[in-house]
């Protein structure tokens, strides 16, 4: 019993803190990068800049419990259930290493440049954040489609076992003659007298 209420709870882990970050990385990748190119270039970079700092934590905090509930779920369990979880640990994984590897890098020059000013590359270096952003935004929403298989298929195991095994007995229904063969035999149709 404690085993079952310990996957479930990592599971619910799981599934929240992948929804977040998914949810955190879309929201990003369709509103504030559409929101980057259409204002000047010294809001955006002063912008982002604060942006990367507030998001710092945490974001990285968000990657970090994805990965780890996902992992400590593939643990847990075994067959189907472990294979979607370490599949949705290592995507999680992925978006992290996206993001510090890519990311991150690409934001330390635009905190530069919002102090000083941009290089004359600078829309190559901004395309390149957008694409590792795009990568990371759908190792995310992966993981996190990967946590909901799971959890579908968790509740159609649950439900096969509350039901128990259905045996079929043989019953046959009464058998009830028709009115008319019950008044060929000498029957009384419903409502004659005697």
């Amino acid at each position: 019993m404690r085993v079952r209420f310990a996957v479930r709870l990592a599971q619910g882990i799981a599934l929240l803190s992948t929804g977040a970050l998914a949810g955190a990385f879309g929201y990003g990748a369709a509103n504030l990068v559409p929101t980057f190119n259409a204002v000047p270039l010294e809001t955006r970079l002063s912008f982002h800049t604060e942006l990367m700092q507030m998001n710092g934590i945490t974001m990285q905090a968000a990657m970090g419990m994805s990965a780890l509930s996902a992992m400590t779920l593939a643990i847990m369990t075994r067959g189907t259930t472990r294979r979607l979880a370490g599949g949705a640990a290592l995507l999680a994984l992925t978006s992290f290493l996206i993001t510090r590897l890519g990311n991150v890098p690409i934001n330390g020059r635009i905190k530069k440049w919002a102090a000083t000013s941009a290089p004359p590359d600078h829309a190559e270096i901004l395309a390149r954040w957008e694409a590792f952003n795009y990568a990371r935004t759908g190792a995310a929403f992966a993981a996190f489609i990967l946590l909901i298989l799971l959890t579908s298929e968790a509740a159609r195991t649950r439900r096969r076992r509350s039901s128990g095994p259905t045996r079929h007995r043989n019953v046959t229904a009464p058998s009830v003659a028709p009115p008319s063969q019950r008044r060929a035999r000498g029957g009384r149709r419903d409502g004659e007298r005697e």
